[in-house]
């Protein structure tokens, strides 16, 4: 399915006519490159469990959720926010090119994410929800207010439930989107749709604070992107310490997987292999 949406992703990224050097290929490096597609694995995989025949349909929809989280990582990764040199193993944008071709392929990709969603083969109604669902956990109300509170109280401790509040909206937002999301075009109902969300705000969590772990035990060489950067930042290594954060986690884990028996068989089995692969 994964490779089946990396296909897809190659060809309908798109490419503008222009007399610019090299805006083509910015656009596309951060693809080209690789990552994870965590959140579209979600929400394929949701569709896929719901109403397979939709999967097809459903790339459009992934593909706008993995462009609106690659904008924020080029944004993440300015001179301005965490000046990273490094993003999946190669330089990031700014110094590649300069800063203000990042910024600028950064807005591109947020504001392309709605055009591949309005070409969703799928009824208006639909697509117009995707994209009030997209726009709400991206923009002021979600990943956007996040960083903003991220970048905003670096060196100055936040509570407990402050830094919950920071990684639901910067990180737990755009994962419970790609679960909602998933569900409203495998044609659940609003409810059913919430019950995906909710899980996947905490899921949200669970991912934030084991990538608090890794940036604290891993070189960058082994993940990609420059780690023991965050000695400054609210993560939750910083506030419990390692140990501490290691048994959040897994208490996550735990409460996750409880969740998980609410779903349908499916759904269960599904949420359990994401808990099992990667949480370790």
């Amino acid at each position: 399915m994964l490779e089946e949406f990396e296909n897809f992703l190659q060809i309908h990224l798109f490419n503008v006519q222009s007399f610019h050097p090299h805006f083509n290929e910015a656009y596309r490096q951060m693809f080209e490159v690789g990552g994870k597609r965590f959140r579209p694995f979600l929400l394929l995989s949701v569709v896929e469990a719901l109403n397979p025949l939709l999967l097809k349909n459903a790339m459009y929809a992934a593909l706008a959720v993995e462009m609106i989280h690659t904008y924020s990582l080029i944004h993440d990764d300015l001179p301005s926010m965490d000046n990273a040199p490094l993003r999946r193993g190669s330089p990031t944008l700014h110094v590649s090119y300069d800063e203000a071709t990042a910024i600028l392929i950064a807005d591109a990709l947020n504001t392309d994410a709605f055009k591949v969603l309005s070409m969703m083969p799928m009824d208006a109604k639909t697509r117009i929800e995707l994209c009030g669902i997209l726009s709400f956990n991206a923009g002021s109300s979600g990943m956007a207010l996040g960083q903003a509170i991220d970048c905003y109280f670096e060196k100055k401790p936040l509570s407990e439930e402050q830094l919950a509040f920071l990684h639901l909206h910067k990180t737990g937002r755009l994962i419970a989107c790609a679960l909602q999301m998933g569900a409203l075009i495998g044609g659940e109902d609003e409810n059913t749709q919430k019950e995906f969300y909710d899980f996947g705000l905490k899921l949200g969590l669970l991912f934030q604070i084991h990538d608090d772990i890794i940036d604290a035990t891993k070189s960058s060489n082994e993940v990609g992107k420059p780690t023991k950067h965050d000695t400054n930042k609210n993560s939750f290594v910083n506030l419990f310490g390692l140990s501490g954060a290691i048994k959040k986690r897994d208490e996550k884990i735990v409460e996750l997987k409880k969740l998980s028996a609410s779903f349908d068989e499916k759904i269960e089995t599904f949420f359990c292999k994401i808990l099992n692969n990667n949480f370790k």
